[in-house]
């Protein structure tokens, strides 16, 4: 009994109460984390301008509006599953012909770890983030949350060797 009791209290020392990042990951919204702000365009314009606003604002997608409030995502993906070689008019074919409808969006004051577990588990690359009208505001992407995560250990992640898989033999130095 003695030797379980100390393993216990060795183990409270070692880790007292939740780690840095469990605390983030339970306690912060997507409010914390620096998102991305995108194009919004409106189902009837054209797939033109939404492929030209991607590049003009150098963003992997626009979020697609109807009445102002959210109706879609149209990304790079689908420009390249679903648009490319197929021929089709991009002036005159609008935006919502090839959108993904009503996507899977979060609130801005949704916690770090319901997105990160949201992305994960849907295997989204990025999310949109509405208000509480349903109104577009942004978009988070798992780079977002590893940055945003990544600075509560900046030691680690900037001191890592340019090649973590070539460990040097012996010490470098003096």
């Amino acid at each position: 009994m003695a030797i379980v009791e100390e393993s216990d209290r060795i183990a409270q020392e070692e880790s007292p109460g939740p780690s840095e990042l469990e605390s983030v990951l339970l306690q912060d919204t997507l409010k914390d984390v620096q998102c991305n702000r995108v194009p919004i365009i409106d189902e009837d314009e054209s797939l033109y301008e939404a492929i030209h606003l991607m590049r003009k604002h150098r963003q992997p997608c626009v979020l697609v509006t109807r009445n102002g409030k959210l109706a879609g995502i149209f990304t790079e993906h689908d420009v390249l599953t679903k648009v490319v070689d197929t021929g089709i008019d991009l002036q005159r074919t609008p935006v919502r012909s090839y959108m993904t409808p009503d996507p899977a969006a979060l609130p801005v004051d949704a916690g770090v770890a319901f997105a990160l577990n949201k992305m994960v588990v849907d295997g989204f690359h990025r999310l949109p983030l509405i208000d509480a009208d349903n109104r577009p505001v942004g978009v988070v992407s798992m780079r977002n949350i590893i940055g945003y995560l990544s600075t509560f250990f900046p030691r680690d992640v900037l001191n890592l060797p340019p090649d973590p898989t070539k460990i040097p033999r012996q010490r470098e130095g003096a």
